[in-house]
Formats: structure tokens, sequence, C-alpha cells
């Protein structure tokens, strides 16, 4: 469970939310406690989630992570919320299973095919979605302008960046 995931986690726990996870790599232990989490596989833990959160990044693994046999494995009163990357989920499978029923609802930060929005997705009265703007609180929008700022002061000061990506082609 990465970053954003244990967030949520922790933010679940407050809602008194049994946390169900799955990841490539296990949490370290003292996460586990803290979060009371539990591992499961990916089958499992659509089966048994009211809530399944995804926050993984867009690999050729992760593509269509969600399709329709994850979506079938899913209760009927599960709801499924992608804050990842859109290609994360097949929305026209998603589509077919809220009109089908097969799951409560879904919401949606990010789409398969931004900034294109499924109109079918947009016209469902179980479907809550946002601009990708997930992030855009002032506590995170400050953080990013100090990141970029403290990068550009070194920058200017002949010293290397503290958040570069690629330093061995800094010169």
């Amino acid at each position: 469970m990465g970053r954003i995931g244990a967030a949520v986690a922790k933010r679940a726990l407050g809602f008194n939310m049994k946390i169900l996870y799955n990841d490539i790599r296990k949490i370290e232990a003292g996460l586990v406690d803290i979060l009371r989490a539990e591992f499961m596989s990916l089958k499992d833990l659509l089966a048994n989630s009211d809530f399944v959160t995804l926050h993984v990044p867009l690999t050729p693994e992760t593509r269509h992570l969600i399709g329709r046999e994850e979506l079938r494995r899913m209760k009927k009163t599960a709801f499924l919320i992608n804050a990842s990357r859109g290609p994360v989920v097949d929305e026209k499978a998603l589509a077919e299973a809220l009109q089908k029923g097969l799951i409560a609802g879904a919401g949606l930060d990010v789409f398969e095919w931004e900034p294109k929005v499924s109109p079918e997705l947009m016209a469902m009265d179980n479907v809550v979605m946002v601009p990708h703007i997930g992030s855009a609180t002032f506590a995170t929008r400050e953080a990013m302008s100090l990141t970029a700022t403290k990068n550009i002061i070194a920058v200017l000061k002949g010293e290397v960046p503290p958040n570069i990506l690629n330093p061995e082609i800094y010169r």
C-alpha cells in the first residue's frame, strides 16, 4: 500500500471501516498494525469490499486492472472509486456493470480517455465525477509551489535541485 492508499485508509478508519488491501508488495508491519489492514488477493478483496479505491500507477500490468471480470466479482452494493489513472478501469465494462446493477456506483477523478469523458457515464445518476482535481487543495497547491520555488532557487545558486527526477543528466 502506497502513500496515497495509506492516507485514504487512515481516513476510512475514522468511519470505522475495515481496511482490506492488495498490492504487489506487502506494507510494513507497523503500518499494518496502525491501519488494522488485511492483505488479500484482488479477487477476494473485490468480493469482500463495500468500497474499492484505486491508487496505482498506470503500467502495462495495471491497464484495465478493473474490467468485466473484476466488476462481476464485486458486491452489488459496492462502489468503485478511481483516483489513480483513467485507463486502470475499463470504462466500457464499468458503464455496463453500472447499467446492469452489478455494482452500486462509481466515483471517478480520472477518465480512461482524458480529457474526453464517457457520455454514458456522465448520464448516470450512480456516478460522481470530478475533473481530475482531487489534489486541488490549498495545502497541496502551496506545497507544490514551495517545492517548485526550492528547485528554482537551487538551480539559480548552481546547486542540484532537491526534486530532480533524472540527476544522471544534470550538469
